[in-house]
């Protein structure tokens, strides 16, 4: 006969205090049992850990026994579970998925640490910390971004180090016509008024080359201090490695304006144009998308599979979709590896 849930119930309550004294614990319930990534109908005592360790890596006190009076226990990877401080606050030290923002921006999210030329920077989008390509090395970044309440000095976590500049779409690479060359549209213009004396309707026009395809909107910033950020992501946890985005992967991130949200990758390979307002597109190729899991202001997130590995860096999305550069080429780019 199986056991019911108050029959659970009491069994939970002889042996939570011992289950929560084992060091990679921090959570008991009742629950289903999950069984080859599964969940089923079989109620369990379910514990919770930050990490899902090998059974070889803990000592016998340390191990969940599979049963406790006959009742199967299941062990839950949750990762570290923080109180829910709203990412606009000011933090310090400041993780990935809070705000942050050149001081000429709104805001905008900050991904996540990583290494560059062996100092600590902090990766996000060049339009959230580079407003755009309209900014300088050694600009001011603020923690909470200034559409948050972050002013200048008192809320400064650092200063623009690097960034890939976003080559647009059209004439002079802000989305207009045209071409930049004025030797070339001086040319045209004589020849053509040269045309008009002589009767042909025969005109020439100067065309600039189609702008580049972009791989990443992606920048770094050097923290005043070390001491100000700290290397985990809000609800989520440290990063555990590098990770492909592949088609059908389970993802999630953590944003200044959504928190934490999951989704799934339901293309690869994208080409897409995306628009940076004022007439402004520019074309990325080779990106991976995700349906809605962000709005505005989640730029910048970290893009993890649920195993925690990084695999992209937010940039762009719609109501229905979510864009995100594979990590791949933003590290390469930017000459970067995890902390």
């Amino acid at each position: 006969m199986a056991a019911n849930i108050q029959d659970i119930r009491h069994i939970l309550q002889e042996a939570r205090m011992g289950l929560m004294d084992r060091p990679n614990v921090i959570a008991t319930g009742i629950g289903y049992k999950t069984v080859n990534g599964r969940m089923t109908d079989q109620l369990s005592i379910i514990c919770s850990v930050d990490t899902k360790k090998p059974k070889v890596r803990l000592s016998a006190a340390d191990l969940v026994p599979s049963s406790l009076n006959g009742i199967p226990t299941d062990v839950y990877p949750s990762g570290v579970i923080y109180a829910q401080q709203a990412p606009t606050e000011k933090f310090r030290p400041a993780p990935g998925g809070v705000s942050i923002g050149h001081k000429d921006i709104t805001a905008g999210t900050l991904g996540c640490l990583v290494l560059r030329n062996n100092q600590i920077h902090i990766l996000s989008n060049n339009h959230v910390l580079a407003n755009s390509n309209e900014a300088d090395n050694g600009d001011t970044i603020l923690q909470p971004g200034p559409y948050d309440g972050g002013s200048n000095p008192g809320d400064k976590i650092g200063t623009l180090s690097a960034f890939i500049p976003i080559v647009f779409d059209g004439g002079d690479g802000n989305g207009g016509g045209g071409s930049p060359c004025a030797v070339g549209n001086a040319a045209a213009s004589v020849l053509n008024g040269l045309a008009a004396l002589f009767g042909s309707k025969t005109r020439l026009q100067t065309i600039r080359p189609r702008a580049s395809e972009n791989l990443v909107d992606c920048a770094v910033c050097r923290p005043t201090e070390d001491s100000l950020v700290k290397n985990e992501i809000l609800n989520i946890g440290q990063i555990a490695g590098l990770a492909e985005g592949t088609l059908g992967l389970s993802v999630q991130k953590s944003g200044r304006t959504t928190g934490y949200t999951t989704g799934t990758i339901t293309q690869i390979d994208v080409t897409v144009q995306v628009s940076y307002g004022s007439n402004k597109v520019a074309t990325f190729v080779d990106q991976l998308m995700s349906g809605a899991m962000s709005q505005g202001g989640d730029s910048g997130s970290a893009v993890l599979d649920m195993n925690k590995n990084l695999i992209g860096l937010l940039f762009a999305g719609s109501s229905s979709t979510t864009i995100f550069n594979r990590i791949q080429n933003v590290f390469s780019a930017l000459n970067l590896s995890l902390v």
